[in-house]
């Protein structure tokens, strides 16, 4: 069986290009998040899991349920519902989690933008957030979308993730490496 990149690349790109086409990025992006919510639920997996379900069930019942989620109003279209039938009838809904983290990254690339996740064991404040955003602006040269989060276990520094590349600056890491070096020798 194919892994579930590969099965949702296709499955992105074309809901990318159409989305891209009509201006409608942005909600895209939105009604995928919102559909892949649904489809990480453990009662929906259950419910989509039911040999009862033929594909049509199994199409209204995610657009239903998607339905009560703020962002996900482009499922109540036809184009909408076809996407979700599209999927039900190829057996590919539960890939929508892995098509929507696809989407946002050929969003992210056609808007010139990279997200970057800043962890660090404390608390940043506005002026290091900028200085950190203003700094991956220039190495990236492209427009920096940060997210901070906070996790104590670092006890100090900080980590930063974006696409491919992780930046750790904590203190834990630097622990576990003089741990490693004592225990070497």
């Amino acid at each position: 069986m194919a892994d579930s990149s590969t099965v949702a690349r296709p499955y992105a790109k074309a809901l990318f290009d159409i989305a891209n086409a009509e201006g409608k990025l942005a909600a895209w992006s939105a009604a995928l998040a919102a559909a892949a919510t649904v489809l990480n639920d453990a009662n929906a997996k259950r419910v989509l899991a039911s040999p009862t379900l033929d594909h049509v069930k199994r199409a209204a019942f995610v657009a239903s349920v998607v339905s009560g989620i703020k962002g996900a109003e482009l499922f109540g279209t036809e184009q909408g519902r076809n996407v979700l039938q599209l999927l039900a009838e190829n057996d590919r809904l539960a890939a929508l989690p892995e098509i929507a983290v696809q989407f946002e990254a050929l969003k992210t690339a056609a808007e010139n933008k990279v997200k970057v996740k800043l962890i660090s064991a404390t608390p940043v404040d506005a002026k290091l957030t900028e200085q950190v955003t203003k700094a991956l602006t220039q190495r990236f040269g492209r427009a920096v979308e940060l997210t901070l989060e906070v996790d104590a276990s670092l006890l100090g520094g900080a980590i930063i993730r974006a696409d491919d590349m992780v930046i750790d600056g904590s203190v834990r890491t630097r622990l576990q490496r003089l741990a490693e070096t004592l225990v070497g020798n």
